[in-house]
């Protein structure tokens, strides 16, 4: 596959990732909005700060790594040893599950029973959800790999919309069930993600789509692990070794993704009731982030993997693929920059309204507004620190990601202390803060390494994060006019005052966005030929 295909199919894959996560967004959205007026906030804390955090543990500990590693490079691998390292994935999450699960039992401050009824039998059922989950695992690889780019959608959002389902349904119907009422969801959740990747690849395999593109397996007997003929190794050790150095990576990544909520879980800094508060204002400040920059970030690491050699030098490279990594790159930081600048600068003014639309003045009051705003200041920070990452990681070599290690290593400890002290200062606006801090070293890291990489190259992909003198002028006017309409418009002056607030973002809104079509001519054409445009015979 040449360099442009890869990169028509990683735009592709953006585009409908990007969709997935809007879905999956927007209908968190409305479900924590529903459920918000049927259950207890402390059972949403519970639910969705505990017992996801050990969920979203156990799957990004035992599959991340191998991920990456086995998504890297450009040339054909012997995919019979991908995919029985792959297999590692269901053991290593059964022994996460049983090693995290009894942490969650014995070791955690359980919650009152009496309030959130169930603890116990939860903690196992959402351990079980995450290793039904690595069960496709394998497949998932193989259909990043060879860009089956509406698989991932069909599968997740089919999934999610059942398991939305299931929980209003009993949510309203039987809310006594406790926290069985999300159990049962989640069950739902992860066995639709794999009966839906094993139904579409017992329907492709030895089909004429699949005889075409030379497909490397041809029944279901292939994608199980096996010993082989004794030829070749059972794994391919360059890859596990890979996979190694990754894994160690994931651990510290998984700290600083998650690290509010494990500093939450393990040092009790915010009661139930303040986590689930909290973790409903993180959820709407982070929706852009989540369905936007994610799948960019995911999709166009393959991109960056496949069309650059990992760990070589620009001269060792071919020029054209390198352009082309160099222009994507820049075009893909000057993208999340504007995004996350008008985030910034929109959601300053308009959280405190959000917050009383979405939840009334359970959210609205107290620490909710300025916890938000904070967030949309970190917003910026996540974009641009998930594109440097999405390509540091995509070029560096074995020995690189070793070393990144030690600093993530350095990263985590300090995020941990800052979140614990900062918290106990500032509430949890200390936990937004310490985030901030942290994606900052992260940032400078990845734009030191890319700044060494392009040196001796006449590319320079960092301009992306200069924009334009026009758009960085609108954007100030837009934050001082919302800023004076918030102050005399909203929120306490009925809904004609607050509609008049809105008016003036939505008029801002379009002055910001006429001066990027001006102005930003390079990122308008890149958004319209690269990430817009339907792209026939590219999908599978």
């Amino acid at each position: 596959m040449s360099a442009q295909d890869v990169l028509n199919s990683a735009t592709t894959l953006a585009s409908y990732n990007v969709l997935l996560q809007v879905t999956f967004r927007v209908l968190t959205f409305l479900l924590n909005a529903f459920t918000l007026r049927f259950v207890s906030k402390e059972l949403i804390g519970v639910v969705n700060v505990r017992l996801t955090l050990l969920y979203t543990t156990v799957v990004f500990l035992s599959r991340e790594a191998f991920r990456r590693a086995c998504l890297s490079g450009k040339t054909e691998h012997n995919w019979k040893q991908i995919i029985n390292l792959l297999w590692l994935t269901v053991p290593l999450g059964l022994l996460w599950a049983f090693a995290l699960g009894s942490v969650w039992l014995y070791l955690l401050e359980a919650p009152d029973p009496l309030t959130v009824p169930h603890y116990g039998p939860a903690v196992a059922l959402f351990g079980l959800s995450a290793i039904q989950e690595l069960l496709c695992e394998p497949l998932w690889v193989l259909a990043q790999a060879h860009m089956f780019v509406r698989l991932k959608v069909v599968a997740e959002s089919l999934a999610m919309v059942a398991r939305c389902l299931l929980t209003v349904l009993l949510v309203v119907s039987a809310p006594q069930l406790g926290l069985y009422v999300f159990c049962t969801a989640q069950l739902l959740y992860t066995g639709c993600l794999v009966l839906c990747y094993a139904a579409y690849f017992l329907h492709f395999l030895g089909s004429p789509a699949a005889k075409r593109m030379t497909f490397p397996f041809h029944s279901v007997g292939d994608l199980l692990p096996s010993v082989g003929n004794g030829e070749q190794p059972v794994v391919n050790w360059k890859l596990a070794r890979l996979t190694w150095s990754f894994f160690k990576q994931s651990f510290l990544k998984q700290i600083l993704t998650e690290g509010e909520r494990y500093v939450m879980t393990f040092l009790n800094v915010l009661n139930f009731g303040d986590q689930g508060i909290y973790d409903i204002v993180n959820n709407l400040g982070s929706m852009v982030a989540r369905f936007v920059f994610l799948p960019i970030e995911e999709s166009f690491y393959v991109f960056f993997a496949k069309v650059l050699e990992r760990g070589q030098e620009i001269r060792q490279q071919r020029n054209d693929d390198v352009a082309m990594a160099a222009e994507v790159l820049e075009c893909l930081l000057k993208l999340v920059m504007v995004i996350g600048l008008i985030i910034t600068v929109f959601g300053y003014s308009y959280s405190n309204l959000a917050l009383d639309i979405y939840g009334g003045s359970l959210l609205s009051s107290g620490t909710g507004p300025s916890l938000l705003r904070c967030y949309c200041g970190y917003v910026l920070l996540l974009a641009v620190n998930g594109v440097t990452e999405c390509f540091t990681f995509a070029v560096m070599s074995r020995e690189e990601v070793d070393r990144y290690n030690m600093m993530m290593l350095a990263l985590s400890v300090s995020f941990l202390v800052l979140s614990y002290f900062l918290t106990w200062f500032l509430g949890s606006v200390g936990f937004i803060l310490a985030n901030c801090l942290n994606m900052g070293l992260r940032i400078t890291h990845s734009l030191l390494y890319i700044s060494h990489y392009f040196r001796d190259s006449p590319w320079e992909p960092l301009r992306g994060l200069l924009p334009s003198p026009a758009l960085l002028l609108a954007l100030g006017l837009s934050a001082a006019l919302t800023i004076f309409s918030e102050v005399t418009l909203c929120c306490d002056g009925g809904w004609v005052l607050r509609l008049a607030h809105v008016a003036v973002g939505g008029v801002c809104l379009l002055a910001v966005l006429t001066t990027i079509l001006l102005a930003e001519t390079r990122l308008v054409r890149f958004i319209r030929t690269r990430l817009l445009t339907r792209r026939s015979g590219k999908e599978s």
